[in-house]
């Protein structure tokens, strides 16, 4: 059930983000694009104050958008090389 909800969760981050940066690309890239970005996001969040994102939460969610977004923004620039 846990990997259900990875992959959901995964893949609605993965498509938000892309709608913010105007990426277009297929449902499985966008799930993984989430998953890793959840993964970047978490890491990233983990030195403000014990912030913890292994619950399921707003703030988490957000966390996890932000953290595809930079992702996203990483694979456009080496694209670009």
């Amino acid at each position: 059930m846990n990997l259900l909800i990875w992959i959901l969760f995964g893949a609605i981050t993965g498509i938000v983000a892309g709608w913010i940066t105007k990426d277009k690309r297929g449902l499985i890239a966008d799930i993984i694009v989430g998953i890793i970005g959840s993964f970047l996001g978490g890491w990233a969040a983990s030195g403000f104050k014990n912030f913890t994102t292994t619950d399921i939460s707003w703030p988490g969610f957000f966390i996890s958008i932000l953290g595809a977004i930079v992702f996203i923004s990483i694979l456009k620039a080496l694209k670009k090389r």
